[in-house]
């Protein structure tokens, strides 16, 4: 079978740098000439969403050009092909053969798919990103996403979220009591415990929500996709989080569909999932600084919780995960291999970052 070169070796090595992928794993690939794969690949997000759907839309353009057009990755925003929480479900039956999300919105068919989504006062995104391709993480995930028929790849990481928009300064616990606020995954479970009413919204409905006053208060993501959603115009505290520190999203296929391709596409796509996996990261950086100086503009009073909050917070995650371990074997067994690797990693994040930002910008 005539098989042809593709891909430099300066390319490569760029590629590998970026991804952080081991060198042996980037290689030249070569593709058949007689192959013409196509590959449907929805999200949850809306076509041509900011950094997160740019960043799948610009994966597809990649593997386009990288195989020569043999290969063809058609993007679908949310809703055009299927609802945008309902792609899970339509990979996992081949309606699919790929899907960008986040596995957090998977908790209710695995209370462990959190997990792998981040959770609160955990994984920085570099600390994440460690932990799935260095520490075991990425091949639990495979493991548990193989009973759905699926095959998961890292599809990017928002880094540091934000605490959220709030109308009234919160200055202690008291505050917080009976708030209603669009939270979810483990962060709403956290809040929930110190009195927060945890409302589950879509996207469309959070600032109409939030003006009307149906919720008190909303997180989203940072600075950069914030503003988009205009949230400054109705709500002025703006507060720094731990509830997502590292929010892991997911390039994830059809496990059959991924099997059946040759090893040397498997290789492709997967160093062009760690590069946009490390791509996103450094966009959220760009953005959010950038959208941070805008806020600031339109009045913007920038807060953080009162270590009242803080600590109580700490205390309700290792309830909300002493109780989640409980119900579930599978998040049991995927918190204890988080543990110990968390542990080890907050330990050299401050001796390291941690000190050197103090020093930076103390």
């Amino acid at each position: 079978m005539e098989r042809r070169l593709f891909l430099t070796s300066s390319a490569l090595i760029g590629a590998s740098l970026l991804s952080g992928c081991k060198r042996e794993e980037v290689k030249s690939f070569n593709i058949s000439k007689k192959r013409k794969i196509e590959i449907k690949l929805a999200t949850s997000w809306p076509a041509g969403f900011p950094i997160m759907g740019e960043g799948v839309e610009e994966f597809a353009k990649n593997l386009n050009s990288a195989s020569g057009g043999e290969v063809e990755v058609k993007v679908f925003g949310k809703n055009l092909l299927v609802p945008a929480l309902g792609v899970f479900d339509a990979c996992s039956k081949g309606q699919i053969e790929a899907f960008h999300s986040g596995p957090y919105y998977w908790k209710g068919k695995n209370p462990a798919f959190s997990l792998f989504g981040g959770f609160p006062f955990g994984f920085t995104s570099n600390e994440m990103s460690a932990w799935m391709l260095y520490g075991g993480g990425l091949d639990i995930w495979r493991k548990l996403y193989a009973r759905y028929n699926l095959y998961p790849l890292l599809g990017g990481n928002t880094d540091v979220q934000m605490g959220g928009w709030f109308k009234k300064k919160i200055t202690s616990l008291k505050d917080l009591k009976g708030l209603k606020m669009r939270i979810p995954g483990l962060g709403g479970e956290v809040f929930a415990k110190l009195g927060v009413n945890p409302i589950l919204l879509p996207a469309g409905e959070i600032y109409t929500a939030l003006e009307r006053g149906t919720i008190d208060a909303t997180e989203w993501v940072g600075p950069a996709l914030d503003i988009k959603m205009g949230f400054y115009k109705v709500a002025k505290y703006y507060y720094s989080g731990f509830h997502e520190p590292g929010s892991v999203l997911e390039l994830t296929f059809n496990k059959e569909f991924w099997q059946s391709l040759g090893e040397d596409l498997k290789s492709l796509i997967t160093s062009l999932s760690n590069e946009l996996n490390a791509k996103m990261v450094y966009n959220f950086q760009d953005k959010n600084a950038k959208a941070l100086i805008e806020l600031k503009k339109y009045g913007v009073i920038l807060e953080e919780f009162p270590k009242e909050i803080v600590e109580a917070a700490k205390k309700a995650l290792f309830e909300v995960i002493e109780e989640q371990s409980k119900k579930s074997r599978d998040f049991k067994m995927v918190w204890e291999a988080i543990e110990p690797y968390w542990q080890i990693q907050r330990e050299w994040t401050s001796l390291g970052l941690k000190n050197f930002l103090r020093m930076r910008d103390g």
